[in-house]
């Protein structure tokens, strides 16, 4: 079945929104030293989150949820421009949404000292160090989603959220205690617009996007862009100048982002 864009922008803004909501809101618990909080939780929440909203959403927009994912799949090919920018502005608005509903659902003395569980830097990492440490957690995860979605050989169907999720978890494991381990613009601008607190934001743009650029364009150039170009095998072929070529996206990539990206 074929969605509409409007289907899939809708579904690209449901996952951040999930994803500011049930993230920010652990960051904002385990602020407090709540019963049952603390990194492992936020990890945990952040993960799983992510797994779910994978799941639910890959066969529909194909579950970027994230507009760092989503420019690796343009820069790659995996999308069309149109789309992309759909899908970014969706999952942005989806993020500022989720940030609306902490800031609704919880008393301001909760949110107000976090920001909303707004990402931040902590004290002694430079800028320069954030952007880096953004960067590669967002380059793990990216690699991950062309490997378990983009690609066809991938296990997508009902496990590549989980894997996708798996990799989160474990990014924010080392990189929440840093930065906060955003790995998602959409995650780091909902809250920080809602809270009006803008420190550092910039780092959650530059470091992702450069983390998934160059993570998208590994994994297409070197492993499935090689592997999906036919080779000419014989002197005939050769001499009758043959060609090689790639394959249609539809061949290409007939499970995952790509499937759901091209138009």
């Amino acid at each position: 079945m074929e969605y509409t864009r409007w289907q899939k922008a809708l579904a690209e803004f449901i996952g951040p929104l999930a994803v500011v909501f049930v993230g920010g809101g652990a960051a904002i618990i385990s602020n407090f030293n709540l019963a049952g909080s603390g990194l492992v939780t936020v990890a945990l929440a952040y993960g799983l989150v992510i797994a779910t909203m994978v799941t639910a959403t890959g066969h529909v927009s194909g579950g970027h949820l994230n507009p760092a994912v989503t420019i690796g799949a343009w820069v790659t090919q995996k999308i069309s421009s149109s789309l992309a920018i759909m899908y970014i502005i969706a999952q942005l608005l989806g993020g500022i949404a989720g940030a609306l509903l902490l800031r609704a659902a919880l008393p301001k003395q909760l949110w107000d000292p976090s920001h909303l569980g707004a990402t931040s830097v902590v004290r002694g990492i430079s800028n320069g160090q954030a952007v880096l440490i953004e960067a590669i957690l967002t380059f793990f995860l990216v690699w991950v989603v062309f490997g378990v979605a983009i690609d066809p050989e991938g296990a997508w169907n009902k496990v590549s959220g989980l894997a996708i999720g798996f990799v989160i978890a474990m990014d924010a494991m080392f990189g929440g205690p840093l930065t906060g381990a955003a790995m998602n613009p959409a995650r780091a601008f909902g809250p920080a617009l809602v809270s009006g607190h803008w420190t550092g934001i910039w780092v959650y743009f530059v470091g992702p996007i450069a983390g998934a650029i160059v993570a998208a364009a590994l994994y297409d150039g070197i492993i499935l862009r090689p592997r999906l170009t036919p080779v000419v095998e014989t002197v005939d072929e050769l001499t009758e100048g043959a060609v090689s070529e790639e394959l249609p996206p539809e061949e290409q990539f007939p499970h995952g982002i790509g499937a759901h990206g091209e138009e």
